[in-house]
């Protein structure tokens, strides 16, 4: 009885720490589609997670095929998504595939699946792939095992073609990227290639004009296509919802979530912090970097120790907001939940391959809607014109229904406004945006959550380097704040009011904020049962994700930076970071020990050198410490009585010196900030530059500017 006593003690301990060592992996990866699951993880949105409904039951480990078979389903829809909204999208596929054809789909994560049995899917089925390009032409995370198998030969089970594999593909992108869509063009060709046969057009959408109308665009040719080549029957299926909404009247508050956004923060267990399981860090310094009357930067320093989070230079973190409280109110009121805000509720999926319950319950109305739905983002068409059965009257269904099916109607009474889906109910509803009493809506709750997104985090480039702050996380950003159109009301970006709303917090200044700009939202920040706050404290839910944005290992290899604005952010991580090295090098081999490094330029943009130029005594003394090494180029845009000038020019008057860097000395150039104007003009200046050092023409340099990418000393975090 003891032998086996230790027998089974040894095999605990075996498998504890490869559930630790797989946790640690799977953290690594950073693959950032926050839903959650039935049991309250962050993530949880693979078939076989803990809330996976029937694929749990069906065990069929890596075989995406017989899990396929065995749930009697003739549709599977793998999903590439960095931040969500590739799954969003796949799953919206599912649903209408349901709604049109009365056929359910697997909604899967490829990253928990091999491929090399892709030939043989039945000829009757649909392969779905809903992918999102990230960065400069990259898979997403949970991606790039799918799109490596799928690069080189692959070798699938029969040893054949993919000439029975239908499939269809909706791509995600940026067209302010150069390489647009790349990853659902380069999925489709490579499919082609190897004999399958795409059922309609190649969907793509883009995140810089309406990637919604993009959508709604192509999936209605998508499903005829699929419905003359699959022959299945249209009209078969019905509109019914995805979810069950039940109200609880026994039932333990301390298990109800009331804004935790994993079992581990409601059960107060520390376990790793990551994407699933972010970490309330103490904000233990926020400040304003400039304030010029129209917009705020603010600097916010995240307390990490003791946390076990540990982050690189050129990461970024995730920020996890709230929505603001009078858009909460909106939402409780025109559905009639007011004076059940903190009724107990539990969500079941009617089923859960297709549609899982998107955060953890049991929870309450206000917190779904503080906490977990995204209902600050501008309405979609197509939620709008779902909506237009419950109107309270036939003025607001006539509206809504017009809203819905008019594109053109759509974009000029919503869109260009950017408003939210309250504001539509109360516009079609008669309400002024003002009142305190609103028009009642009978929107059941369950179509609610079937129909609005989960609130996502919001990235924000570390702005600090771990060598010289291990224990703290820097922010440096921008608070969003604009008038769509002229008359409309202003748009408050959520992630970066929140952050503005801490700041006032822990300064004490809401007066001041009140006061700038009528409207401006005003959150809950005590968190779930008060825990983001301790005494005059306040902290926020953050992770890290893992980002490609490195400095090169050797302090001796020329760097180049290009960050206007709050592009600065990642470049004042990768001063400190040369800094640290250089205090230490200085220490063991003398004043001279940086003679042989390279050279590091950055070139910085701002509106005026006293209004808005981010953390200037800092490089003045970074330009101290690395004895001549930094040099820092500073071009202003509205400098009083001077010309504009703009950080490509500065680029240009230099263009020798950095094309020797870079071509004959291998150096490294990094570009960060807008993804339009900005980072294509400084790569059209690139181009030029690196034509010249190469001695050709602008043809040479886009050679080596696409070399190099490819090596990659040519990093790019940008953003639209």
């Amino acid at each position: 009885m003891v032998q086996l006593s230790h027998v089974v003690l040894v095999l605990a301990l075996v498998a504890g720490a490869y559930f630790l060592l797989v946790r640690r992996n799977s953290t690594d990866s950073a693959t950032d589609s926050s839903s959650a699951n039935g049991n309250g993880f962050v993530n949880g949105s693979g078939l076989k997670g803990a809330n996976s409904g029937t694929t749990a039951a069906l065990d069929t480990g890596r075989d995406f095929v017989a899990a396929l078979e065995q749930a009697k389903k003739k549709i599977i829809i793998f999903y590439g998504s960095q931040t969500g909204s590739a799954e969003d999208y796949g799953t919206r596929i599912a649903k209408e595939a349901k709604h049109r054809f009365g056929l359910s789909s697997l909604v899967c994560d490829p990253e928990e699946y091999d491929f090399d049995n892709l030939d043989t899917v039945p000829e009757d089925a649909l392969v779905v792939f809903s992918v999102a390009t990230y960065g400069e032409g990259e898979p997403t995370d949970n991606a790039v095992a799918l799109m490596d198998f799928l690069k080189e030969d692959p070798q699938f089970t029969n040893g054949s073609t993919l000439e029975n594999l239908h499939y269809v593909i909706f791509g995600l992108g940026n067209s302010t990227y150069e390489h647009f869509n790349a990853m659902a063009r380069i999925l489709d060709n490579r499919l082609t290639e190897l004999g399958a046969k795409r059922v309609g057009p190649r969907g793509e959408g883009d995140d810089d004009k309406s990637m919604e109308e993009d959508y709604l665009a192509w999936k209605d040719t998508m499903f005829e296509a699929v419905h003359k080549e699959l022959g299945w029957e249209e009209g078969a299926g019905s509109d019914a919802a995805d979810f069950e909404v039940h109200e609880l009247d026994q039932v333990d508050e301390a298990k109800v979530y009331l804004g935790e956004l994993s079992a581990r923060a409601l059960n107060a267990t520390r376990g790793v912090y990551d994407a699933k399981n972010p970490y309330p860090a103490p904000l233990i310094n926020a400040k304003e970097l400039f304030e010029d009357g129209e917009r705020n930067c603010v600097f916010a320093e995240f307390d990490i120790t003791d946390s076990g989070i540990r982050y690189q230079t050129g990461d970024h973190v995730g920020l996890w907001p709230v929505n603001p409280s009078d858009e909460v109110e909106r939402f409780l009121h025109i559905l009639g939940l007011a004076d059940k805000r903190h009724q107990p509720i539990d969500v079941k999926s009617l089923d859960p391959a297709l549609a899982k319950v998107p955060f953890p319950v049991p929870t309450t109305y206000e917190t779904v809607f503080r906490h977990y739905l995204d209902i600050s983002a501008p309405a979609s068409r197509q939620t709008v014109g779902q909506c237009a059965k419950y109107a309270p009257n036939e003025q607001a269904r006539a509206m809504l229904e017009k809203l819905g099916s008019d594109k053109a109607y759509y974009h000029e009474e919503v869109g260009v406004k950017c408003l939210r889906l309250s504001e539509v109910l109360m516009l079609a509803a008669g309400d002024s945006p003002k009142t305190t009493g609103y028009t009642q809506w009978s929107i059941p709750v369950d179509r609610i959550i079937g129909a609005i997104p989960r609130l996502q985090p919001r990235y924000y480039s570390i702005s600090s380097s771990p060598k010289m702050y291990p224990n703290s996380i820097h922010v440096t950003a921008v608070v969003l704040k604009y008038e769509p159109v002229e008359g409309a009301n202003h748009v408050f970006g959520v992630g970066t009011n929140y952050l503005l709303n801490l700041k006032n917090a822990v300064n004490n200044t809401f007066d001041k904020v009140n006061k700038r700009e009528e409207g401006a939202p005003i959150y809950h920040l005590e968190g779930p049962r008060g825990k983001y706050k301790k005494g005059t404290q306040y902290a926020a839910p953050v992770h890290v994700r893992r980002s490609n944005f490195r400095l090169p290992t050797s302090p001796k290899v020329p760097i180049v930076m290009i960050g206007p604005g709050t592009g600065v952010a990642p470049f004042r991580g990768f001063l400190q970071d040369r800094v640290a090295l250089a205090r230490k090098a200085k220490e063991k081999n003398g004043p001279d020990a940086l003679a042989d490094w390279g050279t590091i330029d950055l070139f910085y943009g701002c509106r005026r050198s006293t209004w808005d130029f981010l953390y200037k005594d800092e490089w003045e003394q970074f330009e101290k410490e690395l004895d001549g090494k930094f040099r820092m180029h500073c071009a202003f845009s509205r400098e009083e009585g001077k010309p504009k000038v703009y950080v490509q020019q500065l680029l240009r008057e230099e263009g020798d010196r950095i094309g020797k860097a870079l071509v004959d000395n291998k150096g490294y150039a990094y570009i960060c900030g807008d993804a339009g104007q900005m980072a294509k003009a400084v790569e059209r200046e690139l181009v030029t530059i690196l034509g010249k050092a190469k001695g050709g023409s602008d043809a040479e340099g886009e050679k080596e500017l696409k070399l190099l990418k490819d090596r990659a000393r040519l990093l790019l975090d940008v953003w639209s």
